[in-house]
């Protein structure tokens, strides 16, 4: 059984409100569920923020036993401070192919796969690329 930790869905129509749940990733969105860990109100209150509330020593439990967070779920803890950055992916240009390579989140540079080393950097002047010669066969 693959536990996720997700959004459910509650409110009118027109004004949502989320719980975040820890559930079977077989159930339906909505559907039975395993623990709620907090909630989640994205529309903005009299101070004009979005407003969220987290069990954080459970989202801790549950995420280190191995339940693997949403894409949504996976911004608000990030917001929370309890994940890090997701990976953003990096469009080539406006209605472009998008560029499914990871950058890095606090440069906005595109990182190889280990993550470690900038690649495709803009800033680089074009000179400074060191291109690989052949060895010549004179001798």
């Amino acid at each position: 059984m693959v536990v996720r930790i997700r959004l459910a869905r509650f409110g009118c129509r027109n004004r949502p409100f989320y719980r975040v749940m820890a559930a079977d990733s077989r159930s339906p969105r909505d559907g039975k569920h395993l623990e709620v860990l907090g909630y989640y109100n994205p529309l903005p209150g009299k101070d004009g923020g979005k407003r969220m509330g987290l069990k954080f020593d459970r989202v801790k439990y549950w995420l280190s036993v191995g339940a693997q967070p949403s894409d949504p779920v996976q911004r608000i803890l990030f917001r929370a401070g309890v994940l890090p950055p997701p990976p953003l992916l990096a469009m080539g240009r406006k209605g472009g192919p998008r560029d499914r390579s990871p950058i890095h989140p606090m440069t906005g540079s595109p990182l190889d796969l280990e993550g470690v080393t900038i690649v495709n950097d803009p800033n680089a002047a074009e000179g400074d690329a060191e291109e690989p010669t052949e060895p010549s066969l004179e001798s």
